[in-house]
């Protein structure tokens, strides 16, 4: 290891090389990418309401909220296909995909406001979408809420939805009388 690898920490002499911390970064950084886009893909192809939500609307949105668990330290993530953008918040991602395709766009990438500052240009974990997704949530919030040129009416949404909720509530029923899964 050259000596410009490597930091030294006083008394402690503490060595950290600098090529297998940004190597760690990395992978952390592709990790939490992953853990997103995958949990984006599953919600897409495998929830029974979107894929429900996809034979009858073009699009369909991905609402994703991190939230901790009963034991009050594992974090899960909570993801809800929606026909419509839902209000914007903290703690909170949202997706907009094309039905019955992979192709996927970004609305917005806003994590908890306590940990803004860690995304700042120029810092280790900074991220154009997160901070873009931020001003937008301070400046222009009301822009970030509304609906595309192509987003179904709020009526016709609704219709969609109690579609497939009758047809959901019909299935449980005879699945239930008839024991199949």
């Amino acid at each position: 290891m050259k000596p410009s690898e490597c930091l030294s920490f006083g008394i402690l002499g503490m060595k950290i090389d600098r090529l297998e911390t940004h190597d760690r970064l990395l992978h952390f950084k592709k990790d939490q990418a992953l853990n997103i886009s995958q949990g984006a893909e599953d919600c897409l192809k495998k929830n029974p309401l979107s894929l429900a939500l996809q034979q009858r609307s073009p699009y369909v949105y991905l609402f994703a909220h991190p939230r901790t668990s009963d034991d009050g330290f594992t974090k899960r993530m909570i993801w809800q296909p929606r026909l419509s953008r839902p209000k914007a918040q903290t703690n909170s991602y949202l997706f907009r995909a094309q039905s019955n395709t992979d192709n996927m766009e970004i609305c917005w990438l806003l994590p908890p406001r306590e940990t803004w500052g860690q995304y700042q240009k120029g810092k280790v974990t900074e991220s154009e979408v997160v901070l873009w997704s931020i001003a937008q949530f301070l400046h222009n919030r009301d822009d970030l809420e509304k609906p595309l040129s192509d987003d179904l009416s709020e009526e016709f949404s609704k219709s969609i939805y109690m579609r497939v909720a009758a047809e959901m509530d019909e299935e449980k029923m005879i699945n239930k009388i008839y024991g199949t899964t």
